[in-house]
């Protein structure tokens, strides 16, 4: 039975193994051998991670895990799926598997026999993905820490290249199956006496792949597409063999799979190349060029891994299980709501402080952290919470300290500084580029559950420009919506979005939000270094972890309403209406639902009660005094 350095270290040779054993049935079986040893105890810990471990520190063609998000669908590809190998010095051939690699691999006494009509072409999905934007620096210190592998770094030459163990012995079985020179690029049928083929190509263009940049011409590093500024980590072309047809945009995953890191896998193409102007004109020739330094850049910058295993993460939390209909995370979120109320308490302690004191904008602060869109009916996202707090003066140290303290709290979060200039520069809204062939990020493509905080206290007068109207109308769609236009040049299409928006600004922002809170106390600039000092210092390590798993785990409880309470909440409807229909709209009716739903689960509460009910109206009530104060200024446009 193989330990477990053999299937972290040597995972095709078993794959090779189940493929001889099994050869119709070799997909499950692989999955099931490699499920079970992920069962056992602590096994998950013991692979490497490539989000936190330095690529030359990893093992070519070893079992690796990625956590992110599905930044782009590329194109699915043919590779090699069975492949002939024969014996140069016995004439003796065999059959390989060619899934879980680049590769098309053998021994130094083999050859791929590429014209053998016993090879199998098959297509697999490729993913361009990219570490989870804006996921916070505690949760990947956390997940690194939680890390067990012990990775040795390479003392090799050529890391990347490496086809050996990393230990000092050399492991024969690896060998085999990789061959023990360095993989070549696909080579002429003419030469086809030896060494490694490179097994993939495009669905739309099927021609071999060969070196294009042989003379070493300086070639610009591509650009890796993140959707946020100063995001790190390495992208990844994620590889998948089974039906990819659940898989969305921006869905955040787990994946545990191969990687392969060849230099042979990097394909530029040469402006220059003499080979392409012969076939090529010269437009074809550099869309051509850029298509193909997009889908095969550099694997020391955009590794490859070969999925084997898949989790979709509906939560990038370490301190909870993965999977939330696990039994793990329903008895972590069982222990960690028995505290709720007390959690709760110690929650709107450190928000109230932040606030100078204001337990009501406290409240819906609190709301705000913990909500999401669970249902949509036709343009409407049930559910979504955005709070825009004014009182905020310009040039204040508020916004930054404040939005420190949310990266102590939540899992993913992004705050956008509304200057004019970004407005007017930078790309919102995702946009399709069909000479690359890839979709372009902007800083809205985020995953589910991201809070966005919107400081508007930045914005100075100015023109706003055409790129900065369609980006304030974009983040209106995000606030108000929960949706994000998509721009395929040729049509523009709607993606639905999940992402909490919070808005802080002096006045009344430019953009609408469902709950307009003004903070009512007296504005003490000076005093915000000791408030928020002293908040640290509230905040021991031990209330931290607890208060960030209560954030996430209350996102998770099944709320329901009664009939009782139901038939006890329409009755209200229908007297508040009485009293004043003109100031209390259905709108307002949806809003003191979706306020009394996350009251009642920030409780740790699974059903509405009638006091949380009344809570809430209360809630309401005051809410709406401060904004009837609150004077009538113009908006700047």
């Amino acid at each position: 039975m193989p330990g477990i350095e053999d299937w972290l270290h040597c995972p095709l040779d078993i794959i090779q193994n189940i493929y001889d054993q099994k050869p119709e049935h070799h997909d499950e079986a692989i999955k099931e051998y490699f499920t079970a040893r992920l069962n056992a105890k602590n096994a998950l810990s013991w692979i490497p991670s490539l989000n936190d471990t330095p690529l030359h520190d990893l093992k070519p063609n070893s079992i690796v895990r990625y956590r992110c998000m599905v930044q782009d669908m590329f194109d699915p590809e043919f590779f090699l799926g069975v492949y002939e190998v024969t014996d140069k010095n016995t004439g003796q051939s065999k059959i390989h598997s060619g899934k879980y690699k680049d590769i098309a691999s053998c021994a130094a006494h083999q050859q791929v026999n590429v014209d053998s009509n016993r090879n199998v072409t098959m297509e697999r999905q490729k993913l361009y993905c990219v570490p989870i934007p804006g996921e916070t620096q505690w949760v990947k210190n956390t997940y690194s820490s939680n890390n067990q592998s012990k990775v040795k770094p390479s003392t090799s030459s050529n890391p990347i290249r490496a086809k050996r163990s990393l230990d000092t012995e050399s492991d024969v079985s690896c060998d085999e199956i990789r061959g023990g020179s360095a993989a070549t690029s696909l080579p002429n049928p003419a030469q086809t006496s030896g060494g490694d083929v490179e097994m993939e190509t495009d669905a739309e263009n099927k021609r071999p792949k060969t070196d294009e940049n042989p003379g070493g011409s300086s070639i610009s590093a591509p650009d890796l597409n993140f959707p946020l500024p100063r995001e790190q980590g390495p992208p990844c072309l994620v590889k998948i063999y089974d039906d990819s047809d659940s898989i969305k945009l921006n869905d955040i995953f787990e994946f545990i799979g191969v990687l392969s890191i060849d230099p042979a896998l990097a394909n530029f193409y040469s402006e220059s190349s003499e080979e392409q102007s012969s076939f090529l004109d010269p437009a074809e020739a550099l869309s051509n060029m850029e298509e193909e330094n997009v889908h095969s850049p550099p694997p020391s910058l955009v590794p490859r891994l070969h999925v084997i295993l898949t989790e979709k993460l509906n939560h990038n939390n370490p301190l909870l299980p993965i999977s939330t209909k696990s039994d793990d995370f329903k008895s972590s979120q069982s222990n960690i709501l028995s505290e709720a109320l007390l959690l709760k308490q110690q929650m709107l302690t450190v928000l109230e402080r932040a606030v100078f004191g204001d337990g009501l904008a406290a409240e819906y602060l609190l709301c705000n952290l913990i909500s999401s869109v669970y249902a949509r009916r036709d343009v409407a996202a049930l559910g979504k919470f955005s709070v825009n707090i004014c009182g905020c003066p310009r040039a204040s140290k508020f916004p930054d300290m404040y939005t420190t303290l949310l990266e102590q709290l939540s899992t993913k979060m992004f705050c956008f500084p509304m200057k004019i200039d970004s407005m007017n520069n930078m790309k919102f809204s995702p946009k399709k580029d069909y000479t690359a062939n890839r979709l372009i990020s902007g800083i809205l493509q985020l995953a589910e559950q991201t809070l966005l905080v919107i400081d508007e206290t930045v914005l100075e007068s100015g023109q706003l420009n055409a790129n900065g109207i369609g980006n304030l109308a974009a983040l209106g769609n995000v606030v108000n919506w929960q949706k994000v236009e998509y721009d395929f040049n040729f049509h523009k299409q709607d993606f639905p979005c999940n992402i909490a928006c919070l808005i802080l600004s002096e006045g009344k922002s430019m953009i609408n939000s469902d709950f307009l809170m003004p903070m009512s106390l007296q504005w003490n600039e000076e005093s915000l270094p000791e408030k928020f000092s002293a908040i640290e210092s509230f905040l021991t390590p031990a209330l931290l972890t607890k208060l960030r798993t209560y954030l996430t785990a209350v996102q998770f409880i099944e709320y329901t309403l009664t009939d009782d309470v139901q038939k006890t909440i329409e009755e209200d409807f229908v007297e508040l209406r009485k009293a004043d229909a003109a100031t209390f709209t259905v709108d307002d009716f949806h809003r003191l639902l979706t306020l009394a739903r996350y009251l009642s689960l920030s409780q740790g509460q699974a059903t509405l009660t009638i006091e949380t009910w009344e809570h809430a109206k209360l809630l309401e009530q005051e809410r709406k005094k401060r904004v009837a104060s609150l004077p009538r200024t113009s908006v700047i446009s």
